[in-house]
């Protein structure tokens, strides 16, 4: 069909183009060495200051959908709380499905006991003027037997010699289908669905899942891509342990190692607390600088099985690993329900609801833990010093204008600290704020903790 315009017409148009393609110009410009202002104002905290909270939709509220995450903000944010990862929001496969949300339907919607793309939104908005930033879970590995891409791309998936499509090789994962990373169209189509949460929900960021079985150069390809979104800062979060994560443009990924010696140190072997330390120096030894280990004492595949509660000892002794977690060197994560103290593994199944009122003594002490650590630069990224005890871990960060100190007994026994004599001296309680001058010798009681500073 022709189209007809008079003179005046074209020359109306032809400025408007000119218009728009000068603000796209001005809109996507983006300088490098200064920081990328979201549109809605708000900045995700710098790695190293990063403090982190799994949330499970299913078990975090009575509603168990959006609004019920919403509806908590205020008491994340007291926690202490800056950045929030969700677990799987997608609808869920049902072909041999046993309603894991990490069998992934669709990958651009939200699933419907949950909400819709608004409330998700309305989510965001309201996290982020309270500071907050918001992950999404990502599922790049693997759909459901009944996503859409299997009937429209079945050849998007890795097939045997039979010809059919299968689960990952190796997993023992059946309610999901293996997808097949050497196919392009299928990895611009997973690209663009990630994209696609950042444009549409302005989320700040992805926890991506199961990433050691991904090959290095989709990461690489996808993490590039997302990050030339404009005006965005994006927190990306590797599961797994691969040291090609950073280089693959992760700022983080999991502490797989020390989640294993943190077991071992509380657990029947009773290894030693200078294990800690060992353990630390070998995660770190490929982690580039800038780069972080995101350390836990549990997380939804952990508490799944076992609670804090039973791994550790009992509240005071899940309380003294985490006292490791948060301080030696990493950045902290906290599964929901961990301050209270959930003690059943069935409360996280989607039957039962956290009890928040359960455990005030327990949130008391992680709200001062946390409290803390987000008060003090040197906490976080101070020089690291550690001193040697079977039973006790102690060490030191250090700045230009703080020390602070960590005494943790991670025995559900009395013991017995021979002070180094660097350490002793007069310190101040960093959580309580009372006087402590430390002598040749120190007692602490059964997973009895100190932070100090001066």
């Amino acid at each position: 069909m022709k189209l007809f315009f008079s003179t005046s017409k074209i020359v109306l148009l032809v400025s408007l183009f000119i218009m728009f393609n000068a603000c796209s110009k001005s809109e996507n410009a983006v300088v490098s060495e200064t920081p990328v202002i979201p549109w809605d104002g708000f900045v995700p905290a710098a790695t190293a200051d990063i403090v982190m909270y799994e949330i499970n939709p299913s078990s975090f509220s009575a509603s168990k959908n959006l609004q019920g995450i919403t509806n908590r903000l205020d008491n994340i944010k007291a926690l202490g709380i800056n950045t929030i990862w969700i677990m799987p929001i997608y609808p869920i496969g049902v072909t041999n499905s046993f309603g894991s949300p990490y069998c992934i339907k669709d990958y651009t919607s939200v699933r419907s006991s949950l909400g819709n793309l608004q409330d998700l939104k309305n989510l965001v908005t309201a996290a982020h003027q309270k500071g907050i930033a918001v992950l999404l879970d990502w599922v790049a590995n693997h759909t459901s037997w009944d996503n859409t891409w299997i009937t429209t791309n079945p050849y998007w998936y890795t097939h045997n010699s039979s010809g059919q499509i299968i689960s990952p090789a190796g997993t023992g994962w059946n309610d999901v289908a293996d997808l097949d990373f050497n196919n392009t169209a299928m990895r611009t189509a997973m690209i663009n669905a990630m994209k696609y949460w950042v444009t549409e929900a302005n989320v700040d960021g992805f926890r991506c899942d199961a990433a050691d079985y991904v090959p290095y150069d989709f990461w690489a390809q996808a993490n590039t891509a997302l990050k030339t979104i404009p005006n965005k800062q994006l927190i990306l979060l590797a599961e797994g342990s691969r040291a090609d994560h950073f280089t693959a443009g992760f700022q983080m990924n999991f502490a797989w190692d020390y989640l294993g010696t943190e077991k071992g140190v509380f657990g029947t072997t009773q290894a030693s607390a200078n294990t800690f330390f060992t353990t630390n120096a070998s995660e770190y030894s490929v982690v580039p600088n800038g780069k972080k280990k995101l350390r836990f004492t549990t997380n939804h595949d952990e508490s799944n099985i076992a609670t804090p509660i039973s791994v550790y000892g009992g509240n005071n002794g899940a309380l003294a690993a985490s006292v490791v977690s948060i301080y030696l060197q990493g950045v902290p994560l906290l599964y929901c329900g961990q301050e209270v103290g959930v003690s059943s593994t069935a409360t996280y199944n989607g039957t039962n609801t956290i009890d928040w009122t359960a455990n005030s003594a327990m949130l008391a002490a992680y709200t001062d833990l946390f409290s803390f650590y987000n008060a003090s630069s040197t906490a976080r990224t101070g020089v690291l010093t550690t001193y040697s005890d079977a039973n006790v871990v102690v060490f030191s960060k250090v700045s230009a204008s703080q020390q602070v100190l960590v005494l943790d007994n991670i025995r559900n026994s009395s013991q017995t600290l021979a002070v180094p004599t660097a350490l002793q001296g007069d310190w101040t309680n960093a959580l309580t704020g009372s006087s402590v001058t430390l002598s040749a010798s120190l007692g602490l009681t059964s997973f009895q903790y100190m932070i100090l500073k001066r």
